[in-house]
C-alpha cells in the first residue's frame, strides 16, 4: 500500500486512479506510512514535527506555526511537552505520539499505521484512537495494524491467517492472533477522496 515493494503484483488505485499513473512522490504525499518504530531525529520537538517541510517535496510550503504545533501536542495529551524540548529525551510513548502528529500535520488522505499505540498506556492509546476516529470522520482513510483487542473504532476489521486477509463480519469477535483494522484529524485530510476509493 505504501508502494515500497515494487515487485509485488496486484492492482492498487487511489481515487480511482491506478497507482502506476501517480508518481511515487505524489503517492507518498497522499498515502502516509507510520512504521511501528518511527524515527525521531536529533533536535527539538518542534524541529521533529517540521521535518516534512525540510524535504524537497514540500519546497516552498509554509511549515505549521508554533500555535498549530502546540494544539497538536495537546490533542494527544502532550500539553506538558515544550516545543523546544529535546525530542531524544521523550519517553517511547511520547516519541510515538510526536511521530504520529508529524504525519497528520502533512494532511494525507490515507494513513498506514503499524501498531501506532503499541508503546502507549491505555489513556494515551484512547487519545490516539479518538484522533484517528476524527481523521476518518473528516474523510480520511486508515489501514491500521493492531495486536491489541479491537477498540471498537474501526468501520471494518480484517484478520490475516495463512497468508489470506479476510474481513470479519460485524459483531464477530476477532481471534487471538494478529488482526488488522481500518476506520479511517489534525488537520483534516485532503478533500475529495473518500475511504471507499482506496482499494484494499
Amino acid at each position: 500500500l505504501a508502494r515500497l515493494l515494487p515487485e509485488v503484483t496486484g492492482s492498487l488505485t487511489l481515487g480511482s486512479v491506478p497507482a502506476e499513473n501517480i508518481t511515487p512522490t505524489a503517492w507518498r504525499a497522499a498515502v502516509a506510512l507510520l512504521p511501528q518504530k518511527p524515527a525521531i531525529f536529533s533536535g527539538s520537538v518542534a524541529e521533529n514535527l517540521r521535518v516534512p517541510w525540510t524535504l524537497k517535496a514540500r519546497h516552498g510550503q509554509q511549515p505549521p506555526t508554533d500555535d498549530i504545533l502546540r494544539a497538536a501536542l495537546v490533542s494527544v495529551g502532550l500539553d506538558d511537552v515544550a516545543l523546544d524540548r529535546d525530542a531524544a529525551r521523550l519517553s517511547v510513548g511520547q516519541q510515538a505520539r510526536v511521530a504520529l502528529l508529524r504525519v497528520l500535520l502533512t494532511t494525507p488522505r490515507v494513513l498506514l499505521l503499524d501498531e501506532p499505540d503499541a508503546a502507549l498506556d491505555d489513556a494515551s492509546s484512547d487519545a490516539i484512537g479518538i484522533l484517528l476516529r476524527d481523521f476518518a470522520e473528516a474523510g480520511g482513510a486508515i489501514a491500521r495494524v493492531r495486536h491489541h483487542r479491537s477498540d471498537g473504532l474501526a468501520t471494518q476489521r480484517y484478520v490475516l491467517e495463512g497468508g489470506t486477509l479476510d474481513a470479519l463480519p460485524a459483531g464477530v469477535p476477532e481471534p487471538e492472533f494478529v488482526h488488522g483494522s481500518h476506520g479511517a484529524q489534525l488537520p483534516a485530510p485532503a478533500p475529495g477522496h473518500p475511504s471507499e476509493e482506496v482499494s484494499q
